[in-house]
């Protein structure tokens, strides 16, 4: 799976996706790094097919309005330390790759993946 980790979460999510065989790239290796538009995010997605790992709300309605980015990963664990939510976030890769299996937009919180239809 591909997978674009957006500016607000930490570059080593991507290292730790690229870790468990997927090919991921954080907004700071994009030409604009941290300053990509989330146009040009959701344009990158839609091109190299990747999903977009983001805490940002405004993906969610852009998503749910035009179908963009090309599929969504929601991270809404509130406030939490960057080494917490790694391990959280490590510890559900495999859970992802099931759930983008089937579905298009799914969440992560402190407890449990939410698949969203």
């Amino acid at each position: 799976m591909n997978f674009l980790v957006d500016a607000q979460l930490p570059r080593r999510l991507a290292r730790r996706l690229r870790e468990a065989n997927h090919d991921a790239v954080h907004t700071l290796d994009l030409p604009n790094g941290n300053r990509s538009t989330d146009a040009e995010i959701c344009e990158i997605s839609a091109r190299d097919q990747r999903i977009v790992i983001t805490k940002d709300a405004d993906f969610v309605s852009s998503f749910l309005l035009s179908h963009r980015p090309y599929k969504l990963l929601l991270i809404s664990v509130g406030n939490i330390r960057n080494a917490d939510l790694e391990t959280l976030f490590v510890r559900q890769i495999p859970a992802n790759a099931v759930a983008f299996a089937a579905h298009d937009y799914i969440e992560l919180n402190r407890s449990v993946l939410v698949v969203h239809d």
